[in-house]
């Protein structure tokens, strides 16, 4: 089952659980606007070629728009549109004022120079400018995209629009970036696991974790759990897989990685296949890589009590089901990933009031945002008598739905 669909089927799930109105179902279902734009530039030889960039912009029942845009070959429109809805109930699952949208280019960014990539962003700002901003819909960097692609998008855009360093977030920190944004999603996602574990009167130095993915999210998540005396046993990534039932020594993986580009032969574990990491042996389960990896295939034969999805969408409905019946508990990417863009929410508080936070402050609120979110969810699945991603989309769904009838938009 493709994103959307399963985003759609969790959707209507949650709404047939709060007993919505069919008329606002289906508005809430439709996307506010998509935008499909035609991106030509000159090569570095002097020879022209088109892209298609788009934007799909979601909802904004609750504020501005918020979502990534990535860069990637084969961007496809429904995962896109999946995504941005994800956005919409994510910000509402952890009560920060905004509504979803997602976006990119068709494009494989290792195929074009630094100076291709900014001629393409700025083209592609250019044709979007003013259907985005500071108050519409303010993007994020995501898959192929950094914070120098946001850095020319606040400078394209400010060229029509005077100086908006609020336009973006995720931008580097000398132009009004946050600090703590760049370990944000991974600092949340350890932040809702300790929620999690807490009410199951657990904690992180207990226990034994499988992190499959070790790009940004990834290699937080095994630095902060590492950090606080959870013992990785296993990491993977495209590059490979290591593992060590006595714990992996998360600080000489990152050096390692940092020197050779690859999880590829270090010494501090034994090599294993990457497919083997979802069914390996522990307590804690992280994926925080790509969608769709747990499937009906390997559902049965995973190991782990807890998942925490730090990947979006993950798990597929019917591994969902086959991992309920086992009674693993699935912590959902909709609440358990959503420290990016509430510190990206942060950012833009700061670049609106010109007044920037210490790092401390930052994961200081963030914690809040986090323990709070869970105990909302938690507080969902007891009036529903649900699990806690039908929790979390109850929670994202019904705060959009009330807020969607009291702007009046129900006629």
């Amino acid at each position: 089952m493709n994103a959307l669909a399963a985003t759609n089927r969790n959707f209507r799930h949650a709404s047939r659980l709060l007993g919505l109105d069919s008329k606002i179902e289906k508005s809430l279902l439709i996307p506010f606007r998509e935008i499909k734009v035609e991106c030509t530039i000159p090569k570095d030889d002097g020879s022209l070629v088109s892209y298609i960039g788009f934007r799909v912009q979601h909802d904004n029942a609750r504020g501005p728009m918020k979502g990534g845009i990535r860069y990637h070959p084969e961007v496809d429109p429904d995962e896109v549109n999946a995504l941005a809805q994800l956005m919409t109930w994510k910000t509402a699952v952890v009560d920060i004022p905004y509504g979803g949208a997602k976006g990119g280019i068709g494009c494989n960014p290792k195929d074009l120079s630094k100076s291709e990539l900014e001629r393409l962003t700025r083209v592609f700002t250019q044709k979007i400018h003013d259907l985005i901003g500071i108050h519409t819909d303010v993007p994020a960097p995501d898959m192929g995209t950094n914070a120098q692609t946001m850095a020319w998008i606040l400078d394209e855009y400010s060229k029509f629009h005077g100086h908006s360093p609020a336009i973006v977030t995720g931008k580097p920190i000398d132009l009004g970036g946050s600090l703590g944004r760049e370990a944000a999603t991974g600092r949340g996602v350890v932040y809702a696991t300790e929620a999690l574990l807490a009410e199951h009167g657990k904690s992180i130095k207990d226990l034994t974790f499988a992190i499959q993915g070790f790009g940004n999210v990834g290699s937080w998540v095994a630095r902060l759990i590492h950090e606080k005396g959870g013992k990785v046993v296993a990491v993977s990534d495209i590059t490979g897989a290591v593992k060590n039932p006595s714990g992996i020594d998360i600080k000489e993986l990152l050096k390692h990685k940092e020197r050779t580009g690859s999880l590829k032969d270090f010494n501090g574990g034994d090599a294993m296949d990457a497919r083997e990491l979802l069914v390996h042996e522990c307590d804690v389960l992280i994926p925080c890589a790509l969608g769709g990896v747990l499937n009906r295939e390997n559902a049965a034969d995973v190991k782990a009590k807890y998942i925490i999805e730090a990947a979006n969408h993950p798990t597929d409905p019917e591994a969902d089901e086959i991992l309920c019946k086992k009674g693993v508990t699935i912590l959902p990417d909709i609440y358990a990933n959503a420290g990016g863009v509430t510190v990206s929410y942060f950012e833009w508080v700061q670049n609106i009031q010109g007044f920037m936070w210490d790092e401390e402050k930052v994961n200081r609120e963030l914690k809040r945002y986090m323990t709070r979110g869970f105990q909302n969810v938690k507080n969902m699945c007891k009036s529903h008598d649900c699990n806690l991603r039908m929790g979390a989309f109850t929670l994202g769904v019904n705060r959009v739905a009330r807020s969607t009838v009291l702007r009046g938009w129900e006629a």
